[in-house]
């Protein structure tokens, strides 16, 4: 406890563009995730800097004059991070370090990355994470050796340093090698463990960072998993079993996903997604007091749709209700257009929800377990019909859910 009290949060910029393809609005909602993430990360966010270009500049991704802008303010200031909201690029890294040379130069993946590794709990995660470190370093090795430019020329500055970087490089790549290894044992592992649950009917809580998927999971199997307002608070796959009226099933809490996943992770955390992948029905979990809740959606279907889980029995469960907020237009207003941002919970139910069905939403939230009858009937009803299909002798077994037993 001490060391977490007297832990320094360090001061931060953050940088990103406004493009053909990225709006300002766009970016301003990246900026506040990636605000969270620094503050995540054990940062803290003291000022933010973007620039209208129509793509990237190859050298230092943003222009000259910008990032003499920040070479001032960060030198003034005394500021130890600059944290761009896109992959930079290993000459542009490089690039970047020279100009900024006082401070340390992160990119959106190198801090998702740090944050994994901090997480990052067992054997599994650790190794998980360390490969996506390795993949991520490999091409960047370079830039860790700028201690031997301190000469233009000169006896010893010419080979040497080359050797070192060489010698590196194959350390990572044979880093990369035992670990790919290392992973493909627990892998047959947790694969053995999975067949040893049986025919058992699983599901799986699926959905963005820092949706509340550990609190519903803590809520509906009365088990303690580690939940925190924090992105990416759980790495590691949980399972429970969890029995409601009873009719048993395996319960599995996932990793989170979030948009701009560096593809590092998404490869070395394919395995963790065999969860999801053998799950015979999806809870995606979605907190719908979250301004861009709908672009959460779209990326945890477009990640589900790459390892082929969009077709499961999936229900939408919308937490946080009890947090959720509109903006009211006054009835003299005749100017204001009502937008997504003017919507009750009800006037939502009638959107593009209503086309899901009834039997496939939710509203809920698990902290205060509002609506939660009703989610434990609805998750009954299609444990049971998985069930019963599988075991349909067991039908007498598993009556309508019954809310008065």
């Amino acid at each position: 406890m001490l060391e977490k009290d007297t832990k320094k949060i360090e001061n931060a910029v953050i940088v990103g563009l406004v493009t053909q393809n990225q709006s300002e609005e766009k970016l301003f909602e990246y900026f506040d995730e990636l605000s969270f993430l620094t503050f995540t990360a054990g940062g803290n966010v003291v000022k933010r800097f973007y620039q209208k270009l129509d793509k990237p500049n190859p050298k230092t991704f943003i222009g000259s004059g910008k990032i003499d802008e920040i070479h001032h303010y960060v030198t003034e200031n005394e500021i130890g991070t600059v944290i761009f909201d896109d992959e930079l690029s290993p000459s542009q890294q490089k690039n970047i370090s020279k100009i900024l040379n006082e401070c340390k130069i992160l990119d959106r993946t190198n801090l998702i990355l740090d944050i994994f590794a901090q997480r990052a709990q067992t054997s599994y995660a650790r190794t998980q994470v360390e490969l996506a470190q390795c993949q991520y370093l490999l091409p960047r090795l370079s830039g860790l050796w700028t201690h031997l430019e301190r000469q233009k020329g000169g006896i010893g500055m010419r080979g040497p340093g080359e050797t070192e970087i060489e010698t590196d490089r194959r350390i990572v790549r044979d880093r990369i090698t035992l670990l790919k290894e290392k992973l493909k044992v627990i892998d047959k592992q947790m694969s053995v463990q999975r067949s040893n649950r049986g025919a058992t009917v699983r599901v799986a809580l699926v959905g963005y960072t820092n949706v509340g998927k550990s609190t519903l999971m803590n809520a509906l199997s009365k088990s303690e998993v580690f939940a925190e307002n924090k992105l990416f608070a759980t790495l590691d796959t949980t399972v429970r079993k969890v029995v409601i009226k009873n009719l048993p099933f395996l319960l599995s809490d996932t990793v989170g996903f979030i948009r701009k996943l560096p593809t590092q992770l998404v490869e070395s955390f394919k395995s963790t997604l065999d969860e999801v992948r053998e799950a015979d029905i999806l809870l995606h979990v979605v907190d719908i007091s979250h301004p861009n809740f709908e672009d959460h959606i779209e990326s945890v279907n477009s990640i589900l749709e790459e390892i082929k889980c969009v077709d499961k029995p999936t229900v939408l469960v919308f937490n946080k209700i009890d947090a959720y907020t509109y903006e009211v237009i006054d009835e003299d207003d005749l100017i204001t257009e009502k937008t997504t941002k003017h919507y009750t919970l009800e006037e939502w139910r009638q959107t593009w929800m209503s086309k899901i069905g009834e039997e496939n939403t939710l509203f809920i939230s698990a902290t205060e377990k509002e609506n939660f009858e009703e989610l434990r009937a609805k998750v009954y009803q299609i444990v049971r019909k998985v069930h019963i299909t599988r075991f349909p002798y067991n039908n007498f077994l598993y009556p309508e859910y019954d809310e008065a037993e």
